[in-house]
């Protein structure tokens, strides 16, 4: 999918500027990439058309930006974006630009197709663990998503990465071994019940040593205080007391 931008050059960057072009009804952007790396601002509405659209940040984006001292025209993607949390509004983007005869690495969603797996009506539980795969490609061939097959897949049966056909010009990246969507047998009352039954028995179990070890840690201190005790009250009795006078010695008897 291919979207056409028109953007506005602009001057300044930092806070100051960007909050003064929020208010004026703009999105500050940025565009970088081969080199370069150009100040825009954006119409919210269009951005929000590319983001709204189903490739998102797979799609082509032609830019006309106005003001702009030399190439007025670029291709990009729309690689990153902020979003106020409180009112959704567009806060800031980041475009990438891209030639298109060099080859490109981005990430590209997985889309299920051929409707309801066969091991779902039987019982099983659907399991996707790719939601999108790293590609290389070059722009003019890149997807705006993966579609995957997952319709004759039965109970215990799944699709790796390596099974997944493959586009000319388009390479994955990952694990070819990676497991991209199953169906499992569903869990049975018996087996939840055990898996319950078992953790519990372990958090308790887990529990009791630590119980008995502070018991004997505290019984261990409060031996060790009380031999303490007793050994410097013996030393007390023994020495003499600070200040006390020296016992006096009986005069020797004349012979």
């Amino acid at each position: 999918m291919k979207f056409e931008l028109t953007v506005e050059s602009r001057e300044g960057g930092g806070k100051g500027p960007a909050r003064q072009l929020r208010r004026a009804g703009r999105v500050p952007a940025v565009l970088y990439g081969q080199g370069e790396c150009l100040l825009l601002s954006v119409k919210p509405d269009e951005l929000v058309k590319v983001l709204r659209s189903q490739a998102g940040s797979t799609a082509l984006i032609s830019l006309t930006i106005n003001g702009a001292k030399s190439k007025p025209n670029r291709t990009a993607l729309l690689r990153e974006f902020q979003v106020d949390p409180i009112t959704s509004s567009v806060l800031h983007a980041d475009f990438f630009e891209v030639a298109m005869d060099k080859p490109i690495r981005v990430k590209v969603p997985i889309h299920l197709t051929g409707g309801q797996p066969i091991g779902l009506k039987e019982g099983g539980v659907l399991h996707q663990a790719l939601r999108e795969l790293h590609v290389e490609c070059l722009p003019s061939v890149l997807p705006d998503f993966i579609a995957v097959d997952a319709s004759q897949l039965q109970i215990n049966e799944g699709i790796h990465l390596k099974d997944i056909p493959k586009t000319e010009g388009l390479r994955f990246l990952d694990d070819p071994d990676h497991m991209v969507v199953s169906v499992a047998a569903p869990m049975t009352d018996a087996k939840l019940e055990s898996l319950l039954a078992t953790g519990a028995a372990g958090a308790e179990g887990a529990k009791e040593p630590e119980v008995a070890a502070k018991g004997k840690a505290a019984a261990e201190g409060a031996a060790g205080a009380e031999a303490g005790k007793a050994g410097d009250a013996k030393a007390g009795a023994a020495a003499p007391k600070a200040g006390a006078a020296p016992a006096k010695k009986e005069p020797e008897k004349k012979k």
